[in-house]
């Protein structure tokens, strides 16, 4: 790729394009295929290069999520992020996601505020439940009160977002009595969105509060999680909240390569790799994923994207057709996939799916 030639066929930061496209990461470190474990320093770089790259080839989101356990590198996402903002000039940056029930909203607040004042407005929050509950007992906090955490703690982070001075009371933090909440961030609203996996709940919520929906779809038919995406806009609809405020983010495992044989035959083992570790882990053995198990999770029908170009194009557009979203944010990095292979499918994704993509969204929009 000739990124100087790249760089005038993007959008900028302000010139939002027809949909958005995007890759997050979690930097986990399980042993590769030979057995052997990348270091969280060499995983934290692999991680800033990539960003670098989806930055200059076009992409237009970088997210990054959070663990508290020595399988990852990141458990300080606002920190990488913040990096990152200095290598990159136009990306925006989410976290992907903040588990908010264990983390304190103000400092949240105050850590994303300042990453959107050093990448001059480009920081955005999606905050969910999470899947991985490894720092309820590192935090102090109680499992039984997951959901009441969620709910509380994201009433307080929406109130930090409209004024500098904030009074505030609740049952699992102490109170805030007519306090300042510095930094102010560059954009007037931080975006925050909430990250929702099958829970109907979790969309009426996103919905009801008129905040956007980042729907993890990681198996399975897309067809399954179209309930998902009209009980949010019928939610957010009924609470008074502008259509064009309720935006929905799909999600999703996947990967890119110059033909399908080739992405299947590079995808295959890091995910089965990944999905063994962490599966075995809770059913207290091994999960490794079969080569023909993983042929049906990724095949045609199936949501998740492994294939040629046009072949990943054509499964987002499906899922376009289905839930009407505007971004669509991939994680490709996944068991200690070698970086070189990464690149060269961020560079896939930017030059060869986005275009396929956009321009079939915008001919159905101007038709």
């Amino acid at each position: 790729m000739t990124i100087q030639n790249k760089q005038t066929d993007v959008t900028t930061r302000k010139d939002k394009p027809v949909f958005e496209f995007g890759l997050y990461t979690f930097g986990d470190t399980v042993p590769n295929l030979h057995g052997v474990q990348v270091s969280h320093k060499q995983r934290l770089k692999e991680i800033v290069d990539a960003a670098k790259l989806a930055d200059q080839a076009g992409l237009d989101i970088f997210g990054i999520g959070e663990h508290h356990t020595l399988d990852f590198a990141v458990s300080s996402n606002a920190v990488v992020l913040a990096a990152i903002a200095q290598a990159t000039e136009r990306i925006r940056l989410t976290s992907a996601t903040t588990v908010l029930s264990t983390v304190d909203p103000v400092r949240l607040f105050e850590d994303f505020a300042t990453l959107d004042l050093l990448s001059e407005g480009r920081a955005e929050i999606i905050a969910g439940r999470g899947a991985f509950v490894d720092s309820f007992p590192l935090f102090g906090y109680k499992l039984d009160d997951y959901s009441q955490l969620f709910s509380e703690k994201l009433d307080l982070l929406m109130k930090l977002r409209e004024s500098d001075r904030i009074t505030w009371s609740g049952q699992y933090r102490s109170a805030i009595n007519d306090l300042e909440i510095a930094p102010r961030p560059d954009q007037r609203d931080l975006p925050l969105w909430v990250g929702v996996g099958g829970t109907p709940q979790s969309a009426v919520n996103a919905g009801r509060l008129g905040l956007g929906m980042a729907l993890a779809i990681l198996g399975g038919s897309p067809e399954r999680a179209k309930p998902l995406v009209d009980l949010y806009r019928q939610s957010g609809l009924e609470a008074g909240h502008d259509s064009s405020k309720l935006q929905v983010a799909v999600t999703s495992h996947g990967y890119v390569a110059e033909t399908s044989q080739q992405a299947k035959d590079e995808f295959y083992p890091h995910y089965s790799n990944y999905m063994g570790h962490f599966l075995g882990k809770r059913a207290g053995g091994t999960a490794a994923i079969s080569r023909s198990d993983f042929e049906m999770m990724v095949g045609p029908g199936m949501a998740i994207p492994v294939g040629s170009p046009q072949e990943v194009a054509e499964k987002i557009l499906r899922q376009y057709e289905l839930f009407g979203h505007s971004r669509y944010i991939l994680q490709l990095d996944i068991g200690n996939m070698p970086y070189a292979k990464v690149a060269k499918a961020i560079e896939l994704l930017a030059d060869k799916v986005a275009p396929i993509v956009r321009r079939e969204i915008s001919k159905q929009k101007q038709g």
